[in-house]
């Protein structure tokens, strides 16, 4: 077994090995408006539940050189934010999105894709996406960050608002995962599509 103190790594060495480990990540495809009203569209791997009762997501937005980025910039200007789930039929274009683009230029239409009106919130969400999320920001925790005190990460806490679903995908309250062809982030350049799966009984 090899032992590793994580404080005698690097950034970056810390990042490999923990991207590496935390497999599959769901990615969750955000879009913001901007004050200038742009949409702004990027994929986030460090992603998942928090709650159910109210339905909360959490998102950690890394800090590039300690400066937010758009998402994160955007969610906390208007509170508002929308959470898609990714899947087989987009996923090279949600890849796209992943471009470092100047906060007036949007990302969507880089990657072509179309806009979808939000019912509750004034962000629009993705047309391609099989399930959007409208979310308002319930809380934002600045995280990290080592030697010169500025946090590293900005973790956002979205609860859920209204839901979309494709009628492909949902089935009586449930979703069909089948249908749905979601898709996961491993390490590097690599992505996973669902698969084998198996039933454990838990123990009551």
């Amino acid at each position: 077994m090899q032992s590793i103190d994580p404080a005698n790594l690097s950034d970056r060495d810390n990042y490999k090995l923990l991207i590496g480990s935390v497999i599959p990540r769901p990615i969750a495809f955000v879009t913001t408006l901007s004050s200038d009203g742009v949409v702004n569209a990027a994929p986030f791997s460090y992603f998942n539940i928090v709650s159910s009762n109210p339905p909360l997501l959490s998102i950690a937005v890394q800090r590039k050189n300690g400066v937010q980025k758009d998402t994160a910039r955007n969610a906390i200007a208007t509170g508002q934010l929308v959470i898609h789930i990714s899947d087989e039929t987009y996923i090279a274009q949600i890849n796209e999105t992943a471009a470092n683009l100047p906060p007036d230029e949007s990302e969507v239409t880089l990657a072509g894709l179309k806009l979808a009106a939000s019912e509750k919130v004034a962000v629009p969400g993705i047309a391609e996406a099989r399930i959007r999320m409208e979310c308002v920001l319930e809380q934002v925790i600045p995280l990290g960050g080592k030697d010169d005190g500025h946090p590293s990460t900005d973790l956002l806490i979205a609860r859920v608002v209204h839901y979309h679903f494709d009628q492909a995908v949902y089935n009586n309250g449930y979703i069909d995962a089948d249908a749905l062809k979601p898709v996961s982030r491993l390490a590097g350049n690599t992505y996973a599509k669902l698969g084998e799966q198996f039933e454990i009984v838990r123990p009551s």
